[in-house]
């Protein structure tokens, strides 16, 4: 995280707002009420509920959801609703791959996938130190040694090039501030013939009981990846609110 981005965070919604509308303006050119810069991105004047007025191809991306919110990424009945292990039942890895757990918050998925990884590990990515620090305490606890923790920046997730089998994005990318470049360095650590397993709540269907923000449709998800050089191979419709689709590197 830049020092911007911690100085914006802390800013009132409205000011912190004009100061990336004038940052942005430095950079871009302004249209009306928006401010378009030259990486592709736009600026709304005015940002929806729990948006960031940031917009990609279209698309506004959500607030980040800080780790005060960390409870209800471990909650007791997230694999009823969300059917957790039918996702990770459907990750094509093998036991000697490295995945990549990219916003991997408290590690709920890094540490279910380490006993499948006998011969591998997990690198459990995240751009806040608190969720990496919830994944210290309980690897210590769990004596897991397969699992590594990688301070992300909000650009970059910080992996080495050609090292990572799958990159694991679950309900995660809606919220990158820098979608392009993040995707952009993944590809980059992924080895060659190398997977991106990417879920998102489904943004066409109504009946999913979450904001509008946090999902996304195929359509959308599928624009944006192949901006980043990634390749759709399929969707698994297998889980009851969500897409689990996958990509590969070329």
């Amino acid at each position: 995280m830049t020092l911007l981005s911690r100085s914006l965070r802390h800013c009132p919604g409205s000011l912190a707002l004009g100061v990336a509308l004038m940052l942005a303006a430095v950079a871009g050119v302004v249209f009306g009420a928006d401010v378009v810069a030259p990486a592709g991105y736009a600026y709304q004047a005015r940002p929806a509920a729990g948006g960031t007025g940031k917009q990609y191809m279209g698309r506004e991306i959500a607030q980040v959801m800080g780790h005060d919110g960390a409870a209800w990424l471990d909650r007791g009945e997230r694999e009823k609703e969300e059917r957790t292990d039918l996702l990770i039942r459907n990750l094509p890895i093998k036991p000697s791959d490295t995945v990549a757990d990219i916003g991997a918050g408290t590690g709920y998925f890094s540490f279910r996938l380490s006993p499948l990884l006998t011969k591998g590990k997990v690198i459990a990515v995240d751009i806040q130190p608190e969720m990496l620090s919830f994944i210290e305490k309980a690897r210590q606890q769990s004596a897991v040694t397969n699992v590594d923790t990688r301070l992300a920046s909000e650009t970059d997730p910080g992996l080495s090039r050609a090292s990572v089998d799958l990159a694991l994005l679950v309900d995660a990318y809606h919220e990158f501030i820098y979608p392009r470049e993040v995707m952009q360095n993944i590809v980059q650590a992924l080895k060659p013939g190398g997977l991106v397993a990417l879920v998102e709540y489904r943004g066409e269907d109504a009946a999913v009981p979450i904001k509008p923000l946090h999902k996304m449709t195929q359509t959308q998800v599928k624009t944006e990846l192949a901006a980043a050089g990634l390749v759709w191979r399929e969707t698994k419709e297998v889980l009851p609110w969500q897409h689990l689709m996958i990509f590969s590197k070329p």
